[in-house]
């Protein structure tokens, strides 16, 4: 059985396409949204308790191969398989997508963390699409000086900003909802993480046309392990393990 660490857009394509190839894959699935995007095969919910527990699960359930397939954010569960593959001698692939890069016309201004996010907001604008999640939102607790519009799949828990409207809204956007939206809500400062990938990356392009700065927040470190940038990739080494020879 393969496991897909999951809850991307290409981890739904990559279980699709081992399901349809005939080889039994696993998703797994963080469970922070109530109702996600499932995918094909099996599909687990929650977490495993860390290293050496997901590492007993892997033996438990006859796991020949991992694809960690989360989002570049999700830090936690990358750093428990990076550990816990090599100590039940299960390969291991991060499928990730790129990270966005700049192109003629982009104001970015990247940090390196929510809070210096947070920080750089005052002197750059005053009406702010924020669509960073719904986790570490309390990073823009105190930030007063500005209004917030807060895109984000489901609710947040408070602390939010104090001057905040929440939009409640799953991508993929397209170009002219996004121009529309920064229009009517008067949007002058846009702050996003680097989460790559085509499914949000319309605001950018919206941004750019509207001459509006944009705060990007990298990408935090992640465990050295072997790594492709493409579903096609990953099925590939995902169907050499399950079909060895």
């Amino acid at each position: 059985m393969i496991l897909v660490l999951g809850g991307t857009a290409e981890a739904r394509e990559l279980a699709t396409a081992l399901d349809k190839a005939g080889i039994a894959v696993t998703s797994s699935l963080a469970g922070r949204v109530s109702k996600p995007k499932l995918p094909a095969g099996i599909v687990r919910s929650g977490g495993f308790g860390g290293p050496a527990a997901m590492a007993d699960w892997l033996r438990g359930n006859d796991v020949i191969a991992t694809v960690d397939a989360t989002h570049p954010f999700a830090e936690r569960i990358s750093a428990s398989v990076a550990q816990a593959c090599p100590a039940t001698g299960v390969p291991l692939l991060r499928l990730e997508r790129p990270s966005w890069s700049e192109r003629p016309g982009d104001d970015w201004r990247r940090v390196p963390d929510l809070p210096s996010a947070a920080a750089l907001i005052a002197p750059l604008g005053k009406r702010v699409l924020l669509t960073t999640g719904r986790q570490g939102l309390a990073a823009f607790a105190d930030v007063d000086q500005a209004w917030f519009l807060v895109r984000c799949v489901e609710p947040s828990a408070p602390p939010l900003p104090p001057r905040h409207e929440l939009l409640l809204d799953r991508g993929p956007y397209t170009l002219e909802g996004e121009l529309g939206l920064i229009d009517r809500h008067r949007i002058d400062l846009v702050v996003t993480k680097d989460s790559g990938g085509s499914h949000t990356a319309a605001k950018l392009d919206a941004a750019r046309e509207r001459g509006l700065t944009v705060i990007v927040v990298d990408r935090p470190p992640r465990p050295a392990v072997d790594s492709v940038a493409t579903v096609a990739e990953a099925f590939a080494w995902a169907r050499g393990h399950a079909q060895p020879g």
